[in-house]
């Protein structure tokens, strides 16, 4: 599974390395450190980036503020903005960007990993399906530990937020109120029940087969009978489900 990939946006090197050795330290992947918006924008365009922490005063012809509301027209990712103004005009500037998180110069490392998990969280309650929430088995709800972003899941581990892509999953298992996500790096449990996953994941390659799994359409190698086939392993079909799976493949 691979790592939440952050850019780090700012033109003081000494904080831009002391950011990115925090960030390190904490699990999370510095894809680049970007001391310019024209910098940060090459990165953007050439590789995957999940979060971006921008300084808000990054010197150039086009400042952080600007450069948020280049990313938030262009690229579908959250951004946190750092600060050692605190000065309410370019606050109120910062905020029409709608930024996921603030932190404010100098920062420590408990106030680097909320802000990271706010941003997360913040970015997540902004989509359509974010307000549908299942209670874990205590009834507490757990939206900060599950996230969706772009192409791929974010689950919490200990103190970071770890990624995998959907491409990655070849399906998962409910056990009760907990759920295995089997993927290319091997097999994963989460205290979440399935119905928690399937909200969160596309509904163009992700099937319910059956009531204890969702199956990732393009890992399927076989048929035979109520039961499909991932590699080796032998999968459940409903009945109920089993027509509408088969005109997925188009199977007569």
């Amino acid at each position: 599974m691979a790592k939440t990939n952050i850019l780090v946006v700012e033109d003081e090197f000494l904080i831009a390395e002391d950011i990115a050795m925090r960030l390190s330290d904490f699990g999370y992947q510095v894809v680049a450190h970007a001391s310019s918006a024209s910098e940060a924008l090459a990165v953007l365009e050439s590789q995957i980036v999940d979060l971006v922490l921008i300084d808000i005063n990054i010197a150039g012809p086009t400042n952080g503020i600007e450069l948020a509301s280049i990313i938030s027209i262009r690229f579908t990712i959250p951004f946190i903005f750092l600060t050692s103004l605190a000065n309410k005009t370019i606050v109120d500037q910062a905020l029409t960007t709608n930024p996921s998180a603030f932190l404010l110069k100098p920062f420590n490392d408990r106030q680097v990993q909320v802000a990271i998990e706010l941003a997360l969280r913040n970015f997540e309650l902004k989509k359509p399906a974010a307000g549908l929430q299942e209670p874990n088995n205590t009834g507490d709800y757990k939206s900060t530990n599950l996230i969706s972003i772009k192409d791929s899941l974010f689950l919490k581990r200990d103190s970071f937020f770890e990624r995998i892509r959907f491409s990655e999953i070849h399906y998962l298992e409910a056990d009760s109120n907990y759920t295995t996500l089997v993927t290319d790096s091997g097999s994963h449990m989460y205290s979440f029940v399935l119905k928690y996953f399937e909200k969160r994941l596309p509904v163009s390659t992700f099937v319910r087969v059956h009531r204890s799994f969702i199956v990732n359409i393009n890992m399927v190698t076989g048929f035979e009978g109520n039961h499909l086939f991932v590699g080796k392993v032998r999968i459940p079909v409903s009945k109920t489900r089993k027509d509408s799976l088969l005109g997925i493949f188009d199977v007569s």
